[in-house]
């Protein structure tokens, strides 16, 4: 039977996108192995599963570790394809190859988002762009997923290299109705009302997010949009520090931190307008699920953000990352009806390219060809 290795740092990755790439090999028949950090996840369409802790920093004795334990399985199986994701589940997989001779099979790195980009600190350039050249050579093909990352590696890899269009969201996820004792009971939770102006950015909350630029927009904003909500969905890896901070501005009323959660498409359905103030991403999923609910968009100018918004055209993009533009652009949309229904007419024809069925036929084409 035909094999097939897909490699990251956890097993959540694999649950959050990878899931439909398993299943396709799946039911074309192949053994579909896995190798990542395992979390006590059941990852489905898993025929085996190999713990190997790809580290997500430079610590030499977990890179020696890992470089043995893939280095070992790679010379143990005959595979048709190593699919590999995240920086250090890419890089040691491919180290590891670089010392196998005679090494044939098809190694796909699919970046994410390079760690190095305009902008980046310098010890990023320093560590990641240097490696990512030298592996490059013992890579048959780089998928990227934005502009930025596929024009450098474009030019600047020792393989192929792909753009597609991010990894894809799934209709039947978002394609839901809110009846209406179900927004009742959402409203009651999380203490608003259908007067309120409700702001939503998901995600991790972390630096790179950069939610304290928000905290600060909610200072500016509170007196001049009345009933004014921001909603934070997402785990809190700051330690309650923007929490702190909300509270010192005295903005923490305004403010909603909801943790984790499994219900974006409702809370996506309930608002007014969806924000990122990231300072990079890859091709950021929280966008593209709110072009495809149809909520105006306000974010920042950064990698990731600017291949799905045009300022002007179907959102808004803020050059710097000071409170008072975004307060304005979120102001604009606030006053603004027919300007913003024009963003999201705009939107929901151009995001059926990012959908899970269109990404899935790119990525299979890359790996089959």
């Amino acid at each position: 039977m035909k094999k097939v290795l897909f490699t990251a740092n956890l097993d959540s990755f694999f649950m959050k996108f990878l899931i439909p790439q398993l299943k396709y090999y799946k039911e074309k028949g192949y053994e579909v192995h896995i190798a990542s950090k395992s979390q006590g996840i059941n990852i489905p369409y898993c025929d085996k599963k190999y713990d190997v802790c790809f580290t997500r920093s430079i610590k030499i004795k977990d890179i020696i570790n890992s470089y043995k334990k893939i280095k070992e399985i790679l010379q143990e199986n005959e595979y048709e394809l190593i699919s590999c994701h995240t920086p250090f589940g890419a890089a040691i997989p491919r180290l590891a190859i670089s010392r196998i001779k005679n090494f044939k099979t098809k190694v796909i790195y699919t970046a994410h988002g390079f760690h190095f980009y305009k902008g980046a600190p310098l010890i990023n350039w320093l560590i990641y762009y240097p490696m990512e050249k030298y592996l490059s050579k013992y890579t048959t093909s780089i998928i990227t997923i934005n502009d930025e990352d596929y024009n450098f590696a474009s030019k600047k890899m020792k393989c192929k290299v792909y753009k597609i269009h991010g990894i894809g969201i799934s209709k039947e996820k978002f394609d839901i109705k809110i009846s209406n004792d179900e927004k009742k009971q959402l409203y009651s939770e999380l203490s608003i009302n259908k007067n309120n102006f409700v702001m939503i950015f998901p995600g991790e909350l972390n630096n790179n997010k950069n939610q304290k630029l928000l905290i600060d927009t909610v200072k500016i904003l509170k007196n001049r949009i009345p009933e004014l909500i921001l909603l934070l969905p997402g785990y809190d890896l700051l330690n309650g520090k923007l929490q702190e901070y909300a509270k010192k501005h005295s903005v923490d009323d305004y403010i909603r931190f909801l943790g984790y959660r499994k219900d974006i498409p409702q809370l996506l359905r309930i608002s007014n307008v969806a924000l990122s103030s990231s300072k990079r991403e890859g091709l950021p999923i929280n966008i593209i699920e709110a072009m495809y609910v149809g909520v105006p968009i306000v974010a920042t100018n950064c990698r990731g953000n600017r291949d799905l918004i045009k300022n002007g055209k179907n959102g808004y993009l803020v050059d710097s990352y000071k409170a008072d533009e975004f307060a304005e652009k979120i102001y604009n949309i606030y006053t603004n009806k027919n300007k913003t229904k024009r963003f999201i007419d705009i939107n929901q024809k151009e995001v059926n390219k990012y959908m899970l069925d269109s990404v899935l036929k790119e990525i299979i084409k890359i790996y089959e060809g």
